[in-house]
C-alpha cells in the first residue's frame, strides 16, 4: 500500500464513521466532518503534538473544534487515534475514550458523543463548544494562557510551556451576531 493510498483509506475512515453516525442518529451534520476529514486527519496525523495515552498532558498541543456541528469529526479522531479516557479527578483510564460502540449512540441521551463537543464529559475534548463563536473565543484564551505560561515558567534552553493551539471554524463562528444581540452595522466595501 502506497502512503497516498493509506492516506487516502484513513480520510475515508474518518468520513465513514461521521456519515455512519449521522444516519444512525437519524440527526446532526454529515457535510462539514466529510468535507473537513483531509485537514483533520493532515493536522494530526502531522502536526499536532499530543499523546494518546496521556491526554492531559500540559504540554500537549489543543484542538478546538469550534464548529460544534461537526463533532463527529473530533469524535472520529479521538477513536481513530486511540485517545484514553480520564476520570474527573483528571487519573488516566486506560479505556478508549470514544469508543466505536460511543460513536453508534452519537447525539443520544447521555453519550459520550453529544451533538455539540463538551468538556469533561468526552476524554480528549478541549473545551465546550455549543453558541456560535465560543469555541474560536476559547482557543484564543487557551493560546494566551500558553504565552503566559511561557514568560513565567520556561527557562533558557528549558521550555516547559511551548503548545500550539489550533482551532476549525465556520462562518458561524465569526457571524456572532445573532448570539451576543449586537445592533447590525452596515461596513463600507473593501
Amino acid at each position: 500500500m502506497t502512503d497516498t493510498s493509506l492516506d487516502t483509506l484513513c480520510v475515508n475512515t474518518i468520513r465513514t464513521l461521521a456519515m455512519d453516525a449521522v444516519q444512525q442518529a437519524n440527526s446532526g451534520h454529515p457535510g462539514t466532518p466529510m468535507a473537513m476529514a483531509p485537514v483533520a486527519y493532515a493536522l494530526w496525523q502531522r502536526q499536532l503534538r499530543f499523546d494518546p495515552d496521556d491526554p492531559i498532558w500540559p504540554n500537549r498541543d489543543r484542538f478546538v473544534l469550534s464548529m460544534g456541528h461537526a463533532s463527529m469529526l473530533l469524535y472520529s479522531m479521538l477513536h481513530l487515534t486511540g485517545v484514553k479516557a480520564v476520570n474527573p479527578e483528571y487519573e488516566t483510564l486506560g479505556t478508549p475514550a470514544v469508543t466505536l460502540d460511543d460513536i453508534r449512540h452519537f447525539r443520544q441521551l447521555d453519550s459520550k458523543c453529544p451533538g455539540h463537543p463538551e468538556y469533561h464529559w468526552t476524554s480528549g475534548v478541549e473545551t465546550t463548544t455549543g453558541p456560535l463563536g465560543q469555541g474560536v473565543a476559547t482557543s484564543v484564551g487557551m493560546a494566551i494562557a500558553g504565552r503566559w505560561l511561557a514568560a513565567r515558567y520556561n527557562r533558557p534552553d528549558y521550555p516547559l510551556f511551548d503548545y500550539d493551539v489550533y482551532a476549525l471554524g465556520g462562518d458561524g463562528c465569526m457571524i456572532c451576531r445573532s448570539t451576543m444581540n449586537l445592533p447590525r452595522r452596515v461596513f463600507p466595501p473593501l
